[in-house]
């Protein structure tokens, strides 16, 4: 039996607002999830599309404080590839800061929001909302508008939609978070650092990326740093990106 608590759902209209609803009612680390979500949002207010009974939708709720909560995301890419490595045995890659690709097509979406809740809502914490594309067929795709994504199913994936979701909403909840937990919380992003930039497909690649004040920067990405932030050597320097949307040249379709 799982430690921390993991909520099922048979319907849902976002799993992060249902845990940002529910936040107090958790421990330190917890979780909820569906298979049919029909009010979400991708991020930068990007329109959704429900995959109802195909996919993952879930929510890992962390009322831990923490050293670096802004990094958390880059953590969750992680914690995400490394259970889809596990269950399925696919070598997804990281699409800074937090989209997982497979084949080059992505896979796995990452959306997390930052909670007050308590007496007089001084109490911080983060819901962090995951959807993992199981078994969408390429129809889905199509009628969404989505060229660049995938499901694992159509990658070739052995997917049990009977048992995957509690599978990984479980693993993810246990292994994914809670367990990374103990260092993340004191140390925030640095330690896992080498991890993320060996899956990271930015790195080496031509990159254009937004600027604070509006417009739009190109470079090639280089590093990310111990604050989780893509490192861009540009024309006239190098440039720290931590918000923003970044494209990433020549990497959907490729291998």
């Amino acid at each position: 039996m799982s430690i921390n608590e993991v909520r099922w759902l048979s319907e849902c209209g976002s799993t992060n607002a249902y845990a940002k609803e529910h936040f107090e009612e958790f421990g330190p680390v917890g979780a909820v999830y569906t298979t049919n979500q029909t009010a979400g949002r991708g991020r930068l207010g990007r329109s959704w599309v429900n995959a109802e009974g195909r996919a993952l939708y879930y929510t890992a709720v962390i009322r831990e404080p923490l050293a670096q909560p802004a990094t958390l995301p880059l953590l969750a890419s992680l914690a995400v590839r490394d259970q889809l490595a596990q269950r399925y045995g696919v070598d997804c890659r990281i699409k800074w800061p937090n989209d997982l690709l497979l084949n080059g097509k992505k896979i796995v979406g990452i959306l997390c929001e930052s909670v007050s809740y308590g007496c007089q809502m001084q109490g911080r914490g983060i819901v962090c909302g995951i959807g993992i594309n199981l078994a969408q067929p390429q129809s889905y795709f199509d009628a969404a508008n989505l060229p660049n994504g995938t499901s694992l199913e159509l990658q070739g994936a052995k997917v049990d939609l009977a048992a995957d979701p509690q599978w990984l909403a479980e693993a993810l909840t246990d292994f994914g978070f809670d367990r990374p937990l103990y260092t993340f919380a004191r140390e925030g992003f640095a330690p896992f650092r080498d991890e993320y930039k060996a899956a990271c497909v930015n790195l080496g690649r031509h990159v254009t990326f937004d600027l604070p004040g509006g417009g739009t920067g190109s470079g090639t990405a280089i590093d990310v740093d111990a604050d989780g932030r893509l490192i861009v050597r540009t024309d006239s320097g190098e440039e720290r990106v931590f918000t923003g949307e970044v494209s990433v040249h020549g990497i959907y379709g490729a291998v």
